[in-house]
């Protein structure tokens, strides 16, 4: 049995006529009754009842021919699905970001994505790395934007930019007056970082380990020491500092010196060698949209992610 003898019985039975079925079918008419009595054969049943003026479908032909086109439905169904697998960029693409990237790549990624692809869109989720790592690995997300070096198997990544970490500050604190800041200078301020689980909190803490020593110290021994405040988004640590409630170490992107009036906080650049992160991309290799991957990839490594924020020449 063969789709192309379905095809055949089915338009037979709709023009009930062999020789109409045949140049609906595009073959000859001897062609077209052939295969029609090799499947009677192989079903050992009688689909059609035969005589010089006209053709019927038995009782039994027409379950056949009903079940013949639901099989020849679900055959265009399938190359359909197939016609949407060959434009990779006609589908949406499950894209995953933690969340300290989320909020401040995808408004500059969205345009440019749309721009390229406007037939892809995203469906976006913010989690934590390892939470994303699980899903990306159960195929859950097709692809996801997190700080590098990312290792898993059988995934791939790519540097999409680097991002500078900054210190944030209340306006008129005492270290506004440099213009770039030393991590060592860290360790005597009120500190906001980002609470346990929080890859961001683990790179801060890398890059400053005078910030580290701090943390660990227990406070009842050292009660001059100042304190360290845990946040639980960047955003609700930039407004603790615009409220004046100390300082924090921020990546460039959500430093956010644009979105309060002037006089509020002040930004400020580490010395060299500052620390910095490296944003990537990542998905697994087996993925079967690599066109998708390829867009979004290039969609983001256009992105203008980085703030025009007055570092080290405001007015004071």
């Amino acid at each position: 049995m063969t789709l192309t003898e379905l095809r055949y019985i089915v338009t037979l039975a709709e023009e009930k006529h062999f020789g109409k079925a045949a140049e609906r079918c595009h073959v000859s008419q001897p062609t077209l009754s052939v295969a029609v009595k090799k499947l009677e054969e192989e079903l050992e049943v009688t689909l059609f009842e035969r005589s010089k003026s006209h053709i019927t479908v038995t009782e039994t032909g027409l379950q056949v021919v009903r079940q013949a086109q639901r099989v020849l439905d679900q055959v265009s169904v399938i190359r359909d699905i197939a016609s949407v697998g060959k434009d990779q960029l006609n589908a949406p693409l499950r894209v995953g970001a933690i969340y300290t990237i989320g909020p401040y790549l995808f408004p500059h990624l969205l345009p440019e994505l749309h721009r390229a692809a406007p037939r892809m869109p995203l469906y976006i989720e913010e989690n934590y790395t390892a939470v994303l790592r699980e899903k990306l690995r159960q195929s859950e997300l097709d692809a996801i934007i997190v700080a590098l070096p990312f290792n898993e198997p059988e995934v791939v990544t790519l540097p999409l930019y680097d991002e500078p970490f900054v210190v944030l500050m209340p306006a008129g604190h005492p270290l506004s007056r440099f213009d770039e800041i030393n991590s060592e200078q860290l360790s005597a301020e009120d500190l906001l970082l980002l609470g346990p689980g929080h890859c961001f909190r683990d790179q801060v803490l890398e890059a400053c380990p005078d910030l580290l020593q701090k943390l660990n110290a227990p406070s009842r021994k050292e009660p001059t020491r100042s304190l360290v405040t845990e946040g639980s988004s960047l955003e609700t640590i930039r407004h603790m500092v615009a409220s004046g409630l100390g300082i924090s170490v921020l990546p460039l992107s959500a430093a956010g010196q644009d979105r309060y009036p002037p006089g509020l906080i002040t930004v400020r650049p580490f010395a060299s060698p500052a620390p910095f992160r490296t944003v990537g991309l990542a998905w697994r290799v087996t993925f079967p949209r690599p066109k998708a991957i390829d867009m979004l990839g290039l969609a983001a490594g256009q992105c203008r992610v980085m703030p025009k924020v007055a570092l080290a020449h405001e007015s004071r």
